[in-house]
This record gives structure tokens, C-alpha cells and sequence, in this order.
């Protein structure tokens, strides 16, 4: 499998939280794994947060930074360019995206077309999520909708 991981979906790969185990799953069974060179910025940001909520310690955000960051060469790092931007500008318009998702949504797509093998986005924001599949990417997690519901209702009980 051929898996592309938004900001969303990288996160989770640090943090533990909803949809964490579908990420590892995903990653375990991946033959490659890409990401727009945005999510550098975007997962530090996320750890930065999430520091700053006391999801993490101050030592324990450092820490995941780093190993996100030893990690980071070992990714298909796709460039962010004049062509994706401009795709993402039709996306953005087309599926009502924020400006990042479709960005995200644009590099999939893009490096889709260059392998020549259909590749799975991996995302947790479920209009990104919808918008994969009409572009012809793999949705995944394949039961987004469902999680959603299912992580909601542990988070009330």
C-alpha cells in the first residue's frame, strides 16, 4: 500500500489518541509512506498545542518532537509547488476545504498520478476524508464516519 498521512493522521502517530491504532495499522501495512512537506510545521505546531493544553508534558512534547523529527527523512516528503497549490485552489472551491486540507488532498492526488498506483489517504477530518475518495485516493480510515460516533460516545461515558 501506497500511504499518504495528512497532518491529522501523522499526529497520531506521536500522540495517543482517537484513531492512533488505525494510523499504526495503516503504517504497518504501508509499502510507502508520504506526506506534503507542510505537515513538518503542522505536527510541531499540533505538539505545540497540545503541550500548551497539558495533553503533554513540557519533557514529554520535546521528546516526541524529537523523534518526529529523526523520523522525518524516512518519509516521502512531497514539495509543495506553483502546480499543487494551484490543484488546491480547485479543490479548496470545488469540496468547500479549508486552505491546508486541500493542499494535503492536492499532493495525494498529485503523487497518485506520478506512481501510477492508486494510493490511500489517510485522514480524520471527515470532509477531507469524503473529498479523497471523489478525487479517486483510498478514504482511510474506510469507516471514518462510524469511528467518529464510536469516539464521541466514549468521550461522554
Amino acid at each position: 500500500m501506497i500511504l499518504y498521512l495528512d497532518a491529522s493522521a501523522l499526529i497520531k502517530r506521536y500522540v495517543a489518541e482517537p484513531g492512533s491504532a488505525e494510523v499504526s495499522a495503516a503504517i504497518a501495512n504501508a509499502d510507502m509512506i508520504g506526506t506534503a512537506l507542510i505537515s513538518r510545521a503542522e505536527v510541531a505546531a499540533a505538539l505545540a498545542r497540545a503541550m500548551r493544553m497539558n495533553v503533554l508534558t513540557p519533557e514529554e512534547a520535546r521528546a516526541v518532537l524529537q523523534v518526529f523529527r529523526n523520523e522525518w527523512p524516512d518519509l516521502v516528503r512531497l514539495q509543495v509547488t506553483e502546480m499543487m497549490v494551484a490543484r488546491a485552489d480547485i479543490l479548496a472551491w470545488e469540496h468547500g476545504l479549508r486552505g491546508y486540507d486541500a493542499v494535503h488532498l492536492a499532493a495525494a492526488s498529485i503523487w497518485q498520478e506520478a506512481m501510477g498506483e492508486q494510493v490511500t489517504m489517510a485522514v480524520f477530518d471527515k470532509k477531507l476524508w469524503a473529498a479523497a475518495g471523489r478525487v479517486g485516493l483510498v478514504p482511510y480510515p474506510a469507516e471514518l464516519p462510524a469511528l467518529w460516533e464510536t469516539w464521541k460516545a466514549e468521550q461522554k461515558g
